[in-house]
């Protein structure tokens, strides 16, 4: 019966993705359910950065570094692999906070939204500037939760190097894919963190193997863990043949000792050790020529004469291109292992000098920033954060936005951390700051000095033989990329209180769209309510709740509905005229034209011209024909869902002399519904791709349920002792399913599979 109802890929290709860049998956876990009810909301740092005595460090101390010495980096991973919690202690080690928070208790620096300390997950990302060693880093901690894969997005954008974490017990997982995908795809080097080498079931062969295999990396081993699980109790430096053993004693970790391996008390250990060594090098050698050329021509008879520094060297220059990754371990939460990390994040990740970027060359040392993310404060009002890539950034400043084509200026400049930040002076090239002032910068606007600046450098491009265009059209081609949003797959309306508060949650809803490009306000034009469009039901509960608690504002929300999409089978040609005469003018528009399926994704209908169609006519009515056949492909003819994967060609249009545009695009919107209506249809149902990680003995009803579901398994896999489901299920199935799961369940891209209405 199943196989009646749906068309999959295997008969006719036609799984499609619902966005070529949505990618997200649905968390399940036990453990995400963990609702605290005590929470302490209020901020509860022990000490505010920039507090000096006691050994908490200032941030004014480092605020213009040399560029050669700044990291931006981030820390991503799966959900609940301990991206918060290590950020916690690098705070901690570095001298910034002055007592180790925890996210079970919600008293954590970058966790600081109301919703994230009850939840214990990240909502949104935070940055946060500290020192290590005389090198300023920002990192940013980015959020695990697939709503929220946006805030990943947009950050990986603007930084120069990662740190993925991962849960030694699991490896790689759903939400690990995603986020390596998106640091391929912005070209980012990265170390690998196994974190939670203490918890029962850590492997660090297994999450090694994990690593080879579902991302392809190549693994460069670093570090071996001395012990695993419960005996966990340092780790061994393959690079310096050196073992950090922690002090079992110490409550926070800082007091740990570094020994060199020797023959007499670790000759098993030294072994293990030497062969690591030996492969590493073997490995790099492999990957770079100059390294190579040494170890083959003064060191091929013996690798421990290798000093220490030559082969850090090697592995910064095999890390910066990219073709293998550095591997760590360690426990953030048992305090072992994070200075390490911070070490080989000065060591091997890239500063803003080495990431080459070849609009630089145009600007020519002068302003170009990249806004990224903006945040409404209630005092401050709306705060902008930047990348500098290129010039100085000072506060009263006058700065142009090449995308909102205005000049704004910046009244104030502040250095970010977490939710409390630093006034400064200014802000150098590679840094990022925070600014506040800036009232119509949005979410991947470029920055630059003037638009004199950004229109000289189009014009340096242009000499430099780059393809040329029309001066403003080329100047944004010159700005940054910004971010691509994903498509929502969920919907609901939402409603004030009464009608007299519907301008305070018009305004609300402005200033959340503007932090979060993913949430789309849209009108009904049916019933006239407000519709709430995100990208799963925890980011849709997110917004209501903020909502609430920012703006006071107590909304109803409607059901939650999946956000369906609608197609064409065959080829169909319709034909309308519209006349109408109003006051003492007439209108009058004929209109032919072809609606036909294509077989390539398309989330916008695409618009073709019949030779037949005069130039002439499309000089003047082009925009009013493209907007008819968009506002008709906006509802559907079955279930009022969005059309996609459609070509309209315009066969003919006759126009009466004086008929306006607004004529000519009704005429044109209701020709393309008479087309849609004549063809044959299909719903496009959202498919979520599922990772069901569940203990042995209670497979059988997790697959029974999924049965129950429409699910379609793949590939039934062994973890350990347990196992791991690998299928899809249409999402409208498993929008309840948290409720149910005996574990927990990972999600990793929607796909559309094509099913009979």
């Amino acid at each position: 019966m199943l196989s009646n109802l749906r068309i999959f890929a295997v008969n006719h290709k036609k799984i499609l993705s619902l966005h070529s860049s949505n990618m997200y998956c649905f968390r399940i876990r036990a453990s995400l359910k963990r609702i605290k009810h005590h929470v302490p909301l209020g901020k509860n740092y022990s000490s505010l950065p920039g507090l000096i005595g006691n050994d908490i460090k200032s941030l004014h101390s480092i605020i213009n570094p040399p560029i050669a010495k700044i990291r931006n980096i981030g820390i991503m991973a799966h959900i609940d692999a301990g991206k918060t919690t290590t950020t916690e202690r690098i705070l901690y080690y570095s001298g910034y906070t002055r007592s180790l928070g925890d996210v079970d208790d919600g008293d954590t620096v970058t966790d600081f939204m109301a919703q994230e300390r009850e939840r214990g997950i990240t909502i949104q990302s935070a940055a946060v500037t500290f020192d290590w060693k005389g090198y300023r880093v920002n990192l940013i901690d980015t959020p695990g939760h697939v709503d929220f894969t946006l805030e990943v997005e947009r950050c990986l954008r603007v930084l120069d190097g990662a740190v993925a974490v991962f849960d030694a017990s699991a490896g790689v997982e759903a939400q690990t894919l995603t986020v390596w995908r998106q640091a391929d795809k912005h070209k980012i080097p990265r170390i690998c963190f196994l974190n939670k080498m203490d918890k029962t079931g850590a492997s660090f062969n297994y999450a090694v193997e994990s690593i080879k295999e579902k991302l392809k990396a190549k693994p460069l081993l670093l570090q071996l863990p001395i012990g695993e699980a419960k005996t966990f109790k340092g780790v061994v430096d393959v690079v310096s043949k050196e073992k950090l053993l922690w002090n079992p004693n110490s409550d926070d970790g800082k007091d740990f000792e570094r020994k060199l391996l020797l023959e007499m008390s670790d000759p098993k250990l030294l072994k293990e050790t030497t062969e690591a060594r030996n492969a590493l090098i073997e490995q790099v050698a492999d990957l770079d020529d100059e390294f190579a050329d040494l170890v083959l021509g003064e060191f091929s008879e013996n690798f421990d004469l290798l000093p220490a520094e030559k082969l850090q060297t090697a592995i910064r220059r095999v890390t910066l291109a990219q073709t293998a990754v550095p591997v760590l371990c360690g426990s953030a939460l048992k305090n072992k292992g994070v200075q390490p990390l911070l070490d080989a994040v000065t060591m091997y990740l890239p500063s803003p000098e080495e990431c080459h970027h070849e609009f630089l060359q145009w600007y020519k040392g002068d302003l170009c920033a990249l806004a990224f993310k903006v945040l409404h404060d209630k005092q401050r009002g709306p705060l902008v954060f930047m990348r500098i890539y290129s010039g100085t950034i000072k506060p009263q400043l006058a700065i142009h936005n090449i995308n909102g084509n205005c000049t704004e200026r910046i009244s104030r400049l502040l250095l970010p951390f977490a939710d409390q930040h630093v006034e400064i002076p200014s802000l150098s090239a590679g840094n990022i700051a925070l600014t506040v002032g800036l009232k119509h910068t949005a979410t991947g606007d470029t920055i630059v000095s003037s638009k004199s600046s950004a229109l000289a450098a189009a014009r340096q491009a242009g000499r430099e033989g780059e393809k040329k265009h029309r001066q403003n059209s080329e100047a944004e081609r010159l700005l940054l990329a910004g971010v691509e949003i994903p498509e929502p797959v969920f919907f609901c309306t939402i409603e004030p209180p009464s009608m007299a508060k519907q301008p305070d949650l018009d305004h609300a809803l402005k200033c959340l769209q503007r932090e979060d490009p993913s949430l789309k306000v849209r009108l009904d034009p049916d019933s006239g309510q407000t519709v709430l469009c995100g990208m799963g039901e925890l980011h849709i509960e997110i917004i209501h709740d903020r909502i609430k608690r920012e703006y006071g504002l107590e909304t109803y929300l409607g059901p939650l509905q999946v956000a369906y999409r609608e197609t064409i089978l065959n080829s169909v040609r319709a034909t309308d005229t519209l006349d109408r005469t109003l006051g003492d003018k007439r209108h009058l528009v004929t209109v032919e034209l072809e609606a036909k399926p294509i077989e390539t994704l398309s989330v916008m209908p695409v618009i073709e011209y019949a030779e037949s169609v005069s130039e002439d006519i499309l000089k003047g009515a082009q925009d009013a024909i493209e907007n008819g056949i968009h506002s008709a492909c906006l509802q559907g003819p079955l279930l009022g869902s969005p059309i996609q994967d459609v070509a309209i060609t315009l066969h003919s249009l006759i126009i009466h002399p004086g008929t306006s545009s607004t004529m000519i695009s009704a005429c044109v919107s209701r020709c393309v519904q008479k087309a849609l209506k004549k063809a044959d249809k299909q719903v496009l149902e959202p498919l979520m791709n599922l990772e069901v990680t569940v203990p042995r003995d209670y497979l059988s009803p997790v697959l029974a349920d999924l049965a129950q579901r429409r699910g379609n398994i793949q590939e039934i896999q062994t973890r350990q002792d347990n196992r791991v489901v690998i299928g899809f299920v249409p999402l409208a199935e498993i929008m309840k399913l948290r409720k149910h799961a005996p574990n927990n369940s990972d999600c990793k891209m929607p796909t559309v599979s094509k099913q009979n209405l």
